[in-house]
């Protein structure tokens, strides 16, 4: 039985990376006493997989983590003994399960949104500037790659954005076809500013990860637990 699990991530746990997350989960199916199934071989190992690692200091409410059950029971009952044994900043938000033929949610991802703010005293009128950013047809970085440095062009990976009270929120590209870091699109910002880039002054939280769904016309994008159905 496929099982798509969302999970928040927040507080002090936003400093731990993401292979520590994935030895984290593997001691709480253990002590949850989830029904896992486990590779063959002379090294099993817990078959899961997540949807896509989140950077090192930031937050999120929209983490997801796909694997493989023998049985379980209903989705409120699991995600009651997974959050018995969670720790402080880490909780199970839904737990359903997948259609038998889908694929797993890191080879479907192709969005992320986002929400950032400013975490310390930024220049007064940064939202303006923000907007203005955002409104270019163009925003060119340059992005580092395994072998190299090359110049793109950023804005077609912006899918949306909108301004907010306290912050901007974003809808940026994600996955293995194409992919915008927040934290690159701040370091365009402030460049567009005139400003050096001071990492961290922004938090960045993540809201929630996004699939494609349908085709043509019908094509949109859908949160990941949508294409799972609670356990009843």
């Amino acid at each position: 039985m496929k099982i798509r699990i969302k999970f928040r991530k927040t507080g002090i746990m936003k400093f731990i990376g993401h292979l520590d997350v994935m030895r984290y989960f593997q001691k709480v199916n253990r002590r949850a006493g989830v029904d896992i199934v486990f590779s063959g071989g002379f090294s099993p190992h817990q078959i899961m997989s997540f949807a896509a690692p989140l950077g090192l200091g930031l937050t999120s409410q929209g983490e997801y983590l796909d694997m493989e059950v023998k049985s379980c029971g209903s989705s409120e009952s699991m995600i009651r003994k997974m959050n018995d044994v969670m720790a402080d900043g880490m909780e199970i938000l839904s737990f359903r399960r997948l259609p038998d033929q889908a694929k797993t949610a890191m080879s479907v991802v192709a969005a992320a949104e986002y929400f950032l703010g400013p975490r310390e005293d930024v220049w007064d009128n940064w939202q303006m500037d923000m907007e203005r950013f955002l409104h270019q047809e163009t925003i060119m970085v340059l992005k580092k790659t395994k072998k190299n440095e090359k110049e793109v062009d950023i804005r077609p990976l912006i899918y949306n954005w909108q301004m907010e009270e306290n912050g901007v929120r974003l809808m940026l590209a994600a996955g293995s076809m194409d992919n915008l870091k927040p934290e690159l699109l701040l370091e365009a910002f402030f460049r567009y500013g005139g400003r050096d880039y001071i990492p961290y002054s922004f938090f960045i939280h993540r809201l929630e990860l996004y699939a494609w769904s349908g085709e043509g016309k019908d094509r949109n994008l859908k949160a990941l637990e949508d294409f799972g159905e609670d356990i009843l």
